[in-house]
């Protein structure tokens, strides 16, 4: 569930794209998160990681308990999707824990480039808590982050172990299999050393492999309004249709929102699938010294919405 894609066209904003896929709404808001704010990253633990932000940013939450999404002012990027094989080891207290409702926001807060993150998690481990779900295994999310350079990382838990995957190249992430096994079946199809064809179903391999061909043939183009519609054409071709045609496949869900990243001109696009309008917002214009709250369930957004946000409490992380 979930797609992001990343494009740099030569002399134009980088930008990413990302469709939220989830069976349910997630009645997201986006926050302004502000700079100077001290944060316990796992409230009652032993050993919590904390911090006090560096940076402000723009989030979408999930319920507002949670960061699934967002950009800070530098210009860093952050999307947590779905990874069903995700596991995050049993509680190591040699380890700072941290809230899997905050690993986005720490990674906004935190950094300005990839390359800061990557190497704070090769000099700090960091372990990953759960939120509970429905499930024994509680939610199991990897880590997507990219910059205004077009650096680009996937952070991905198994068997309790970081892998980390650094570097521009890895320019698309979905779900299921591991993104490893992901670059391992993309060579089966054509343009990327096989000769199997671009496969058209709603699993994540193929929505992979779509994604990172259709992106890779986008043409050059003629304005930054351009380049946004080129991308959103790529996260279109990848998203889903309300209902679900194979209903009783949890892994596979509706597209509920998309969001769109000028990591350049740090302007952060909102698409919900349930209006017409594209709305955003100009971080370079926003008062990053208080909390700000845009309700989404106002019906009139449409267009630019920077100034609509309202001063509104920090909401309250869902504990794991």
């Amino acid at each position: 569930m979930c797609t992001r894609v990343i494009w740099t066209p030569e002399g134009f904003p980088a930008l990413c794209g990302r469709n939220m896929d989830w069976k349910f709404d997630l009645h997201t808001d986006l926050w302004v998160t502000p700079r100077g704010v001290a944060r316990d990253g796992a409230p009652g633990d032993p050993e919590p990681l904390t911090w006090t932000s560096r940076y402000g940013s723009v989030v979408a939450t999930a319920y507002d308990r949670a960061v699934c999404d967002g950009m800070n002012e530098a210009g860093l990027a952050a999307h947590l999707l779905w990874l069903v094989e995700s596991d995050y080891g049993e509680r190591d207290t040699s380890k700072a824990g941290l809230e899997q409702s905050q690993w986005g926001q720490f990674v906004l807060d935190q950094f300005s480039t990839v390359a800061q993150l990557v190497d704070f998690l090769a000099a700090h481990p960091v372990q990953i808590l759960a939120q509970a779900m429905q499930n024994t295994k509680g939610a199991t999310t990897h880590l997507a982050v990219e910059d205004a350079t077009g650096d680009s990382a996937v952070v991905e838990f198994l068997d309790g172990v970081a892998h980390v995957h650094h570097g521009p190249e890895h320019t698309v992430l979905t779900n299921s299999p591991s993104y490893e096994e992901q670059l391992a079946n993309l060579k089966k199809y054509t343009g990327f050393g096989g000769d199997a064809p671009l496969p058209g179903t709603t699993v994540a391999a193929d929505r992979f492999v779509r994604a990172r061909y259709y992106r890779d043939h986008l043409p050059p183009p003629q304005s930054d309004t351009q380049a946004y519609a080129a991308l959103l054409s790529v996260l279109r071709n990848t998203a889903e249709p309300f209902g679900l045609p194979e209903g009783d496949e949890p892994n596979i869900s509706q597209t509920i929102w998309s969001t769109l990243s000028d990591l350049t001109n740090r302007v952060y696009a909102f698409a919900s699938s349930y209006r017409t309008d594209i709305f955003w917002t100009d971080l370079s214009r926003l008062d990053f010294t208080r909390t700000q709250r845009l309700d989404l369930s106002d019906t009139t957004l449409a267009g630019d919405v920077t100034q609509r946000y309202a001063e509104a409490e920090p909401f309250s992380y869902a504990e794991a």
